[in-house]
């Protein structure tokens, strides 16, 4: 993996990938996000998402959209619980042009009040398309759930309530509150030399003053999870549910084992024993999948499942089933085996895509503060075992700890 690192003296690190590529990717992951709001200022965070590009110091919207997108060009940005993504994609010979132009939205961005309000109708539509789909924001409320009272749990997007009430000084307040130099990454991907990529970062960056964080951003208490169980009647011809329960952060030393256990009984392979002993075997169901999120503290797991509301209590014992036998039965040789080789491919797969790559070296440095190969990575895999497995079961598919939410159909 050819990569390369240096940090400027404001703290901003950077991290490139040289690819031989006509193509190339480069953007910011900023240490913010929705569990750094107060409760009076949930959504705040994906709303800054939305109006970073509505004016710098020397730009008008018109004059941000249209940057890239007259040499062909692409910007985009997106809004986690821990970071928000600002990044671009391009012709590699307009690394110039795109670098400018992510420093000037990241670090000079105005927040016109005329942009604001006109914003704040587009992110309403938006929360409320996704209140439509009960197969998305159930997601959203089996976090609050399993992170009652946390800022983790909170929905992304805010409510319309609260997006009326942000204005420019209530974003620069949270900006100066939360916003580091020495807490985000300028992640990038592409064909150019490592001189030419640190003269143009350090151009644009250098003059940019250090700045601290001066909110502390809260941790998640173990102690404070205590499992539920509710229902929900919903006027939707689907029945949707979710188990879940709190699971292993980043760091976590098992974290590899998680990863490649929920990988087996219903990641985004076919072959998930989720897939083939209930939705292949039975028909029960048409959308069955398992989710695994690590945070920097916490993290959370889950099965989530939609279907008709005559299958939902025989789709959820079947589930709870599979949980059981993998708690209860250790894998195979042949089975472990087979499971590692499918994890491995699949992660081959994913580096394919240099936009992903991208992000996940920024997100990687931003997390651990370093950039695993991806040989270590497989070393790692490799090396859970059997017991690693069972062990890992047992603990995060303990039914004593498992929450459920039910969107019942009427």
């Amino acid at each position: 993996m050819e990569f390369f690192e240096f940090q400027l003296p404001n703290g901003i690190r950077v991290v490139h990938k040289n690819v031989d590529s006509p193509i190339a990717h480069c953007g910011f992951i900023l240490n913010i996000g929705t569990r750094d709001e107060n409760v009076e200022e949930q959504g705040i965070a994906h709303f800054i998402e939305h109006t970073i590009f509505k004016g710098t110091s020397k730009r008008k919207a018109y004059h941000i959209l249209s940057r890239l997108d007259d040499v062909g060009g692409e910007i985009n940005a997106f809004t986690t619980r821990e970071d928000i993504s600002i990044y671009a994609s391009y012709l590699t010979e307009y690394y110039d042009r795109a670098i400018e132009l992510l420093f000037d939205i990241t670090f000079s961005s105005t927040f016109p009040e005329k942009e604001l309000e006109k914003e704040k109708d587009v992110v309403i539509d938006e929360i409320f398309s996704y209140k439509d789909s009960p197969s998305e924001s159930i997601f959203d409320e089996i976090d609050e759930m399993v992170f009652k009272d946390h800022a983790i749990g909170r929905n992304i997007l805010g409510s319309p309530e609260m997006v009326k009430s942000f204005n420019k000084k209530k974003i620069l307040e949270f900006m100066g509150e939360t916003f580091s130099t020495s807490e985000l990454v300028f992640s990038s991907v592409g064909k150019i030399s490592e001189k030419k990529l640190r003269n143009i970062v350090e151009k644009y960056g250098s003059h940019i003053p250090t700045k601290s964080r001066s909110r502390e951003r809260l941790a998640v208490s173990s102690s404070s999870y205590a499992p539920r169980y509710v229902e929900k009647k919903m006027d939707t011809y689907q029945t949707h549910a979710v188990i879940a329960n709190r699971a292993y952060d980043a760091n976590h030393p098992k974290v590899t084992a998680l990863i490649l256990l929920n990988n087996l009984l219903g990641g985004t392979g076919m072959n998930t024993r989720l897939n083939l002993n209930i939705r292949e075997k039975y028909g029960f169901t048409y959308n069955l999948e398992s989710f695994y999120t690590p945070y920097s503290d916490t993290g959370i797991f889950g099965i989530y499942l939609g279907t008709d509301k005559g299958s939902v209590e025989k789709t959820l014992k079947l589930v709870i089933r599979e949980m059981r036998l993998l708690r209860d039965k250790p894998l195979g040789v042949m089975q472990l085996r087979k499971a590692k080789k499918q994890l491995i491919g699949q992660m081959a797969i994913g580096q394919e895509s240099n936009v992903n790559s991208m992000l996940s070296f920024g997100k990687a440095l931003l997390t651990f503060g370093k950039i695993e190969s991806y040989e270590s990575v497989i070393e790692k895999i490799n090396a859970v075992s059997s017991e690693d497995i069972q062990e890992v079961a047992r603990e995060v598919f303990n039914p004593t700890k498992l929450t459920t939410l039910i969107y019942r159909a009427k």
